[in-house]
């Protein structure tokens, strides 16, 4: 298909076998000027059939359609246009995050939670926003993947307001950085002192990226992991189990009073910022439901500050690929407090929104591919730093 002309707008399709909640997904679409909904579909063997013809970049995908549903059609839609978007959408049952976590696993760039009825659907505001956010941004990802014409000279990196304790969320649409190539980021050394602590931000676009930087730490990691994932409460429970499984480490949703063990992975649980605080010698997980940062809750920001405030020179932490700018000022916390901070590059990143805020901010000793990240990352914490 011809490349996009100048303010072209985004193409979505829109597959679920609800009329109603097709109708309200490409109604809220079609509201925003830049983007376009094609086609929609009632269920995945029609999405199939036409995603090509179609020229859609993103697809929201329902789980649960009859003929053919979105988890079996995944993979064949990806076939059918390699480089496609896939959004899945599903309510928040523990079946649904499980195969949510799957899908991604598999291909699928993002999730979207959907609410349990077709009138809660209808009425919320939060599902509207954080779907048009991610919509946005994961086509103007593709389109600067594929050197084509953005609808305008925005550039999307964040994504609309979220409610709280619900994934994603955004500062405001529109830039929040400069464009800046890998060569032109300022880099700051890393700390000499080997890390004593390790945390991880992520959110759209990070499971897969989360998944794959566990696995490649794993074998020679000798100190805790804290990890804020933007996901909803049933999303977070699933998460640890699948990251578990992929890493072959002992991983849990960080609860109240947890002793930091080495070796361990806690992540921040849905609707809660995790932070580290000090009991005697030894360092404890604190929840709290403190208001949203950046609108989201769990927030990157309260960890990294946390980690910055116990550690000090001994903390290491990384940006992983995701919507905003939700950790910045928690980064900035841990490179001005002599820690060390490194970040995913932008042509592994989903959308390099989080991991993109640190780097054009100069505070990072890396920005790395996601193949990389794991093996700085390890001989950082076995006290390699240059």
């Amino acid at each position: 298909m011809e490349k996009p002309l100048l303010n072209s707008p985004f193409r979505v399709m829109v597959v679920d076998d609800s009329a109603v909640i097709r109708g309200f997904i490409a109604r809220w679409l079609e509201e925003d000027p830049e983007i376009s909904v094609v086609t929609t579909a009632s269920n995945g063997e029609i999405a199939v059939k036409t995603v090509r013809s179609s020229g859609a970049e993103v697809v929201v995908l329902d789980i649960e359609m009859p003929v053919m549903d979105g988890l079996t059609a995944l993979p064949k839609l990806i076939a059918e246009v390699p480089d496609i978007k896939i959004v899945m959408a599903s309510t928040l049952t523990e079946r649904n995050a499980d195969i949510s976590l799957r899908a991604m696993a598999m291909g699928a760039a993002d999730y979207i939670p959907k609410p349990e009825s077709k009138r809660e659907v209808g009425s919320s505001e939060f599902f509207r926003r954080d779907l048009v956010a991610k919509v946005r941004a994961l086509a103007a990802s593709r389109r600067r993947e594929r050197g084509e014409a953005l609808p305008s000279d925005r550039r999307y990196g964040s994504a609309v307001k979220s409610a709280p304790g619900i994934a994603g969320g955004k500062d405001a649409i529109g830039d929040f950085s400069p464009r800046i190539t890998t060569d032109e980021i300022k880099l700051v050394k890393p700390s000499p002192i080997p890390p004593r602590i390790l945390g991880v931000g992520a959110s759209t676009g990070g499971p897969q990226a989360l998944g794959k930087f566990l696995k490649d730490i794993a074998p020679r990691l000798k100190i805790p992991v804290l990890v804020t994932q933007h996901m909803p409460a049933t999303f977070t429970t699933m998460l640890a189990e699948h990251m578990g499984k992929a890493c072959g480490l002992p991983t849990i949703e960080g609860k109240n009073g947890d002793n930091l063990k080495p070796g361990h992975i806690y992540i921040a649980p849905g609707g809660f910022h995790m932070k580290i605080v000090s009991d005697g010698v030894q360092k404890k997980i604190k929840l709290t439901e403190d208001p949203p940062e950046h609108f989201c809750r769990p927030s990157v920001n309260p960890m990294f500050q946390s980690i910055a405030r116990e550690y000090g020179t001994a903390a290491l932490c990384v940006m992983l690929t995701g919507m905003g700018a939700d950790g910045v000022e928690g980064a900035k916390q841990v490179v001005e407090g002599g820690g060390t901070l490194l970040a995913q590059d932008e042509a592994s990143s989903v959308v390099w929104g989080m991991p993109g805020a640190v780097a054009t901010a100069g505070i990072c000793s890396s920005v790395l591919p996601i193949g990389e990240i794991g093996s700085e990352a390890t001989r950082l914490i076995s006290g390699g730093a240059r």
